[in-house]
């Protein structure tokens, strides 16, 4: 016959949740550090698009 430890401390019941929760966070952090770390190219053109008066409403 095995003996079986009663687990009715606070922190025996929140060991599971906290875990979970901590491992998640480290997995959030690592990925907001390899997308900052990823060095993305800067646009090598002027995006410039004239909008005709036409389309402009005058409200008062």
């Amino acid at each position: 016959m095995e003996f079986q430890r009663k687990n009715n401390s606070i922190f025996g019941k929140l060991k599971g949740p906290i875990f979970k929760f901590s491992f998640i966070i480290l997995i959030l952090i690592g990925l907001i550090y390899v997308i900052g770390s990823i060095d993305f190219p800067a646009p090598n053109k002027k995006i410039e698009k004239i909008i005709p008066n036409e389309n402009f409403k005058i409200i008062k």
